[in-house]
């Protein structure tokens, strides 16, 4: 926790942590904060420009760009949130399980997870998509599927930095139950692996859900999300660009604001990481100095 006090003195993590809180905060109250109704239609707004009751204008049905924008960050966040728990659960679950106990149990889950991690992520969520057919709830699954044996393999090279320590040893000599051992002692050890593997991860599973909705397999339509947004919008690139501004930004701001937050939190809760980063800042700030005096 000591070490997590560390990212208030990273400007740049702390404007990730503003961005991310109000774009989650927008997302959570969007009845309340949307000027309008998402999937209301208006055809004599079709197109129309940005105006004080529409801030960003209206799209190729008249309806609402700002209000669809802020609906998205429902699928487009919130909910991949939600599988990324899930995946980190059930690959934390079994990651324990394996490196702790070792043996059988590492030997059958490992295997499990290499015949998963055999295929490329993207290609096996548009595997489970196409099987189970385009839908926000089917790539949510497609993602747990997909996920949680990298999350597990990743939590399992962790833990057995950790089982093998000599303070783990004596618990069990004093014959302490596995689950305590793993619950006081595993879990916080490992834990901060755990955050910066999972903080990185939900860049790319923005990106992959994105992707899916713009190629027509994610989110259908008339529900907003990001990513259909640009798809809607890319007919009228050219001639209308504002549409596929306003959801190209978001994603990309949001993307930026999570991957800013992954780099900050490994070196905040990896000491060796901060020592590094700051005698390079040293260094480089010295250098800077010769070369002045130098001029």
């Amino acid at each position: 926790m000591k070490r997590l006090l560390n990212l208030g003195r990273d400007k740049l993590a702390v404007l990730s942590l503003i961005v991310i809180g109000s774009v989650l905060t927008a997302g959570i109250f969007a009845p309340f904060v949307a000027p309008h109704d998402p999937q209301q239609v208006n055809m004599g707004l079709r197109y129309a420009g940005m105006s004080s009751a529409y801030w960003l204008g209206n799209d190729h049905l008249g309806r609402c760009i700002l209000s669809r924008l802020i609906y998205g960050i429902r699928p487009s966040v919130l909910w991949v949130l939600v599988a990324l728990l899930a995946s980190v659960g059930v690959g934390a679950l079994l990651g324990l399980a394996a490196g702790y106990f070792r043996e059988k149990i590492d030997a059958v889950i490992m295997r499990i997870c290499d015949v998963f991690l055999s295929f490329p992520g993207y290609v096996m969520t548009l595997a489970v998509v196409g099987i189970l057919g385009p839908g926000l709830e089917n790539i949510l699954i497609a993602f747990i599927a997909t996920k949680w044996a990298w999350f597990a393999r990743v939590i399992r090279t962790s833990v057995m930095q950790y089982a093998e320590k000599d303070y783990i040893k004596f618990a069990r000599a004093s014959g302490i139950g596995h689950v305590r051992i793993i619950r006081t002692h595993i879990v916080p050890a490992a834990f901060a692996d755990i955050a910066v593997v999972s903080s990185s991860s939900v860049c790319s599973m923005i990106l992959q859900i994105s992707g899916l909705s713009f190629l027509g397999l994610g989110i259908q339509a008339p529900n907003p999300e990001w990513g259909m947004m640009l798809n809607e919008a890319r007919e009228v690139m050219f001639s209308k660009p504002q549409l596929m501004l306003a959801p190209g930004i978001a994603i990309v701001a949001v993307v930026s604001a999570f991957n800013f937050l992954s780099d900050a939190l490994q070196v905040a809760l990896d000491p060796k990481l901060g020592a590094s980063a700051e005698s390079r800042r040293n260094k480089e700030g010295k250098q800077a100095r010769y070369e002045y005096i130098g001029s």
